[in-house]
């Protein structure tokens, strides 16, 4: 019994020395990307998977979006190129939205690990890029063949040696040729450093494979997963949320079942697809519902194969959040990220006093373009295109306040405004918090924010608009009140679509004001050195 004790313990030890393995392999790439929205936003994920494609850990740092999506893609990269194909040196790359992560700006690569000559494992990350051609980062594609060059499942290193063929095809298909064929080469690297940190780690615990610890990593995994289930009221809760939608709002219904040893959630009654680029592929649908169940039910069990195994989805066909190929997909994330939401509204059913209100969610991250592509030869800028990541305010939380403009549920960082002047002519004028924005409650929904932006000389520009919780703001709970919902629109106050492709006249400037946090609870309840203090910070302005 001792023995088994002890050799628990070292299997723990293992497992933790390997999420640090993975987290180092993501700090890699974000230490060596060429893409702002890797190397300042994080948008990014890295892994380690068994030789059946299984994960068996995660880095803290990147976004749920890939990291569970990205393990049902490993999958697809074995099926296409058995382990016993693999070579030392061999990097695999992807960006199709049904083998990868949801859409085309995010490329998948996948990595054999090998000690000694043997294969061992695999490492996997994906990173989201700033340009793969096509219309770029929009809603107002009607097919996937819109939105950008398709990467198929290939090699693009073999042993060691670089496809030129494929990075010659690489960058004649986008707008940023330098920063793409530099973000491939980082998730190669990034990769390498984790089959070397691997390598080492199996030398210093003299392990021959990692069998033993996916075996334990698994089961560990599954039965605390499971048990956490066991605690929660059974039955079944339904929740909806309504998005803004492209052509029509969206309806979002799920209908959650807590049985025993699984938690089983059924989509039907959601809206149909949309003829434009806010669908959602199926294996995003599950990332980011995983991810919100789990952040209630199992928050502190590390993500792995096995402890996502007990969430299950049913996402009726023809429905938006199951969009089949060719359907367009590019800002997937518009609905996607509201999922973890509407999973808390059913769980708050279940367990209020566990989940936040609705908040902002979904990622308010203006693509924007320059030069001659907007204004013709005579462009007054040099040609430029880039994202830049921002947020809104997240729902009130049970006991505290709402985070003001924060990323969550995708968890990546707000840009530094001086790290996208110094790529792009722009000029942020205004970054700050939205005063009155966070819904009213007991405890506050978190702010939203602010932002002014021109482009030097004033120059005319153009805006991918990709923007929701505009006319349907976030809900509070128990009494809280809704936070304020999104405006797009001009410096003069004109106002603008939330969705499409705008151009920005010379002398005007874009003006964006994100979502907040909806509210919890009565706001009569709230602490009233709390309701002063917001006074006193400027966040509230009436009392």
């Amino acid at each position: 019994m001792a023995i088994d004790a002890l050799a628990a313990i070292q299997r723990q030890i293992q497992w933790n020395r390997l999420i640090a393995v993975v987290e180092e392999q993501a700090q890699t790439m974000i230490r060596t990307a060429f893409s702002t929205t890797v190397r300042e936003a994080g948008d990014l994920s890295a892994g380690i998977f068994d030789l059946r494609g299984r994960m068996l850990a995660q880095a803290v740092t990147g976004t749920p979006g890939h990291v569970n999506s990205m393990m049902e893609s490993v999958g697809h990269f074995l099926a296409k190129f058995p382990v016993e194909t693999m070579r030392e040196g061999d990097h695999y790359i992807t960006n199709d939205p049904w083998l990868g992560t949801g859409h085309l700006h995010d490329l998948t690569v996948v990595t054999p690990a090998f000690r000694r000559g043997k294969i061992v494992g695999l490492f996997a990350n994906t990173a989201h890029v700033i340009d793969v051609g096509g219309r770029g980062m929009g809603p107002e594609a009607r097919s996937v063949f819109e939105e950008g060059i398709y990467i198929p499942i290939v090699k693009c290193f073999d042993r060691g040696v670089a496809n030129e063929t494929f990075f010659d095809i690489l960058r004649a298909g986008t707008r940023t040729p330098a920063e793409l064929e530099g973000d491939v080469y980082s998730l190669c690297a990034c990769n390498d450093a984790g089959v070397r940190r691997l390598v080492e780690m199996m030398d210093e615990f003299g392990m021959e494979g990692v069998d033993e610890l996916a075996a334990f990593i698994f089961d560990s995994s599954l039965r605390a997963t499971v048990a956490e289930i066991a605690k929660l009221p059974q039955g079944t809760y339904r929740a909806s949320i309504r998005s803004d939608g492209y052509e029509a709002p969206v309806e979002l219904r799920a209908a959650m079942t807590v049985a025993g040893d699984h938690i089983e959630v059924d989509y039907e009654g959601t809206s149909g697809l949309s003829g434009r680029a806010i669908n959602v592929p199926a294996a995003y649908c599950r990332a980011y519902a995983c991810f919100g169940i789990k952040c209630v039910v199992a928050p502190e069990i590390p993500n792995n194969w096995a402890s996502l195994l007990p969430f299950r989805m049913v996402i009726p066909e023809g429905c938006i959040l199951n969009a089949p190929r060719p359907y367009p997909v590019a800002v997937r994330h518009i609905i996607g990220q509201l999922l973890p939401d509407l999973m808390m509204g059913c769980l708050h059913q279940a367990v209020p006093d566990r989940v936040t209100a609705e908040g902002a969610s979904a990622l308010w991250n203006p693509p924007l373009r320059g030069g001659s592509e907007v204004s013709g030869q005579n462009a007054a800028l040099p040609d430029f295109e880039i994202i830049t990541f921002n947020s809104g305010g997240t729902g009130a939380r049970p006991a505290r306040d709402g985070l003001d403009g924060i990323a969550f549920p995708s968890g990546v960082r707000t840009m530094p405004v001086e790290a996208t002047e110094n790529v792009a002519p722009v000029i942020f004028w205004r970054k700050e918090l939205r005063p009155d924005s966070g819904g009213a409650g007991r405890t506050r929904g978190g702010m939203g924010q602010i932002m002014e932006i021109g482009t030097k000389g004033e120059a005319e520009f153009a805006v991918n608009a990709i923007f929701d919780r505009v006319e349907n703001a976030p809900k509070g709970r128990d009494g809280g009140e809704e936070g304020a919902p999104g405006w797009v629109g001009l410096d003069d106050g004109t106002l603008l679509r939330p969705k499409g492709y705008q151009v920005i006249p010379a002398g005007r400037r874009l003006l964006l004001k994100l979502p907040g946090g909806g509210g919890m609870g009565d706001p009569a309840a709230r602490d009233p050195a709390l309701a002063e203090r917001d006074i006193a910070d400027g966040l509230v302005t009436r009392r």
